[in-house]
């Protein structure tokens, strides 16, 4: 199976510079890339937040910024990178790069491509452009919200959403994990469009075993056709 794993950076970074949780995490790659190819595409999280705060002060635009941004995503990916043994301590700048890498590693590591899109944006697009089996995304919450569950205790998870009804609650700004919508419109169209199974799920150490298994009822939602 091939695989498109979306690591935010708020989920990977989270414990930096411990980075015991990105420790774990690697682990678990590394361990389903014996069976399956693994796309891994790593967000800035707050270390590219500063930066582009910083930028901004300087009255840099949002292209520059966002530029600046994945500059950080890469320097996660390589920090990622040297946790797995079956990953190359390359990481890509173009999707063409990564597929000419994943011929000869089981994990390919990279962080963001193009200003304007996001983590997970970028691992649609190439979740779209490797044919993927699957693509995770690993978030904050343990699946799609009606609105933020962190605010709203009425808010309902859903266990399985179609690529439609996904692009319609993005688009609504219903889509929440933890304070901000990481899950764009343009990711969820790039799903819609070309039918890219999905899984949102809690990104914490040993649900990424989890979820390749199928064992994800209770920690994430299926997105699919």
């Amino acid at each position: 199976m091939k695989i498109v794993l979306s690591l935010g950076g708020s989920v990977l970074m989270s414990d930096f510079p411990k980075c015991n949780k990105m420790r774990a995490f690697a682990e678990e790659v590394e361990l389903i890339s014996n069976e399956h190819d693994v796309f891994v595409v790593v967000g800035g999280g707050k270390i590219a937040r500063d930066y582009i705060q910083a930028a901004r002060a300087s009255g840099a635009n949002n292209t520059l910024c966002d530029s600046i941004g994945i500059e950080v995503t890469r320097l996660n990916a390589m920090l990622f990178s040297t946790y797995i043994d079956s990953s190359p301590k390359e990481v890509p700048k173009t999707f063409e790069r990564a597929v000419e890498l994943s011929k000869l590693w089981n994990v390919v590591v990279m962080g963001g491509t193009f200003p304007g899109h996001t983590t997970d944006a970028t691992a649609a697009l190439l979740a779209e452009y490797v044919n993927a089996d699957v693509m995770l995304n690993a978030t904050s919450v343990n699946g799609v919200y009606s609105s933020d569950p962190k605010k709203d205790a009425r808010a309902l998870r859903y266990e399985k959403l179609t690529p439609e009804q996904l692009v319609e609650i993005v688009a609504k700004g219903e889509l929440k994990a933890g304070s901000s919508n990481v899950l764009d419109l343009l990711a969820a169209k790039i799903i819609e469009r070309s039918k890219i199974r999905t899984i949102i799920f809690l990104g914490e150490p040993g649900n990424i075993i989890k979820v390749v298994k199928g064992e994800f009822k209770e920690i994430g939602t299926l997105i699919e056709p």
